[in-house]
């Protein structure tokens, strides 16, 4: 039934990138259809110049409230802002103005669901620069929703596959990330990525945690934080009721994860994790953000200025965002949450 689909919130994202086109195509994925009624955030015009572009055979049509949106794969439903202006748009360029819409998106995005109007929000991809310059000085999506949602604890999980990753630490230096990797933090992601893996739909989920030096420091030869912060994180986690294993090799945690060993892996900084995910494939991982009141995904790819206004842009990560999306409010609503 309709109704029984999960209401997505979608923001456009940076308009001058490849964002509204990629929404474009993704609406009118069947597998997309079958399990969730999304809905764009954003301004209706430059989802009907991206329909020019693209040649998908759809049209828009502005709602008032989430509630109004439809499942018919011919219908791009907007919750239009009226915030931009297609014809004067650069596409591939960064400006303030798309910036400022892509932030008033997100923004209203998240309003409409922690009242409870949508079920999730799926977030296309915005530019750094863009925002910076609206006056929006933001790292990322991920600080932005914190601040938005009253500033949980959160943490980032890439989803690629059957490889789950979340991070002690994101956007900071390399030295700031060696100096994050504390007791207190690796507990908070444990948590964090043990209630993301049962929104997944798994029981009791066997995290593995990532050790911060080579060889997860070959017992204090390469270095001694695993002994002095690691490992202590890792007992007392498992003291808590968690089940955790290591610190494992960061060379080889991601590839058993990913076959099934473990259900998810806890890396210590942003590329640790990073670069294991995106090896499976940009175009096809999802971004998840853990510890919000809220559900949130998003493409785990950029703004893609080089194909903007092409038509050529690749729609997989979007559609795997939707369809994690839906995945993540049916088992909320299955465990009461």
């Amino acid at each position: 039934m309709v109704d029984s689909k999960p209401l997505l919130a979608v923001t456009l994202g940076d308009a001058a990138g490849t964002g509204p086109e990629l929404i474009t195509r993704a609406f009118s994925d069947p597998e997309v259809r079958a399990v969730a009624r999304p809905f764009v955030v954003g301004d209706a015009g430059t989802v009907r110049a991206a329909l020019a572009i693209t040649g998908v055979s759809a049209t828009v049509r502005v709602i008032g409230r989430p509630a109004d949106a439809g499942d018919d794969r011919a219908v791009i439903d907007v919750l239009d802002l009226a915030n931009l202006d297609a014809g004067r748009m650069v596409r591939g360029q960064v400006s303030a103005e798309t910036g400022r819409a892509a932030y008033e998106a997100i923004r209203r995005a998240v309003e409409v669901t922690l009242a409870g109007e949508a079920a999730a929000v799926v977030t296309s991809a915005i530019n750094k620069a863009a925002l910076h310059a609206a006056g929006f000085r933001y790292d990322g999506h991920t600080e932005l929703l914190a601040e938005l949602c009253g500033g949980p604890k959160v943490t980032m999980m890439l989803v690629a596959g059957k490889l789950r990753v979340c991070h002690v630490s994101t956007h900071v230096s390399l030295a700031q990330a060696i100096a994050r990797a504390r007791p207190e933090r690796i507990l908070e992601v444990v948590a964090l990525a043990d209630a993301g893996l049962r929104q997944l739909g798994v029981a009791r989920p066997h995290l593995a945690v990532a050790g911060l030096n080579p060889h997860a420091g070959e017992g204090g030869l390469f270095g001694t934080e695993e002994i002095e912060f690691i490992a202590p994180a890792i007992a007392e986690a498992n003291r808590r009721g968690f089940h955790v294993s290591g610190p494992h090799a960061g060379d080889t945690v991601f590839f058993r994860t990913l076959q099934g060993e473990f259900d998810g892996a806890i890396a210590m900084y942003h590329d640790q994790g990073h670069v294991a995910a995106k090896m499976l494939g940009i175009w096809q991982g999802v971004n998840v953000t853990l510890g919000l009141p809220i559900i949130r995904t998003s493409v785990e790819h950029g703004t893609d200025f080089a194909h903007a206004g092409t038509g050529r842009g690749d729609p997989r990560s979007l559609v795997q965002a939707l369809k994690l999306a839906a995945t993540m409010a049916v088992h909320r609503v299955r465990a009461g949450g």
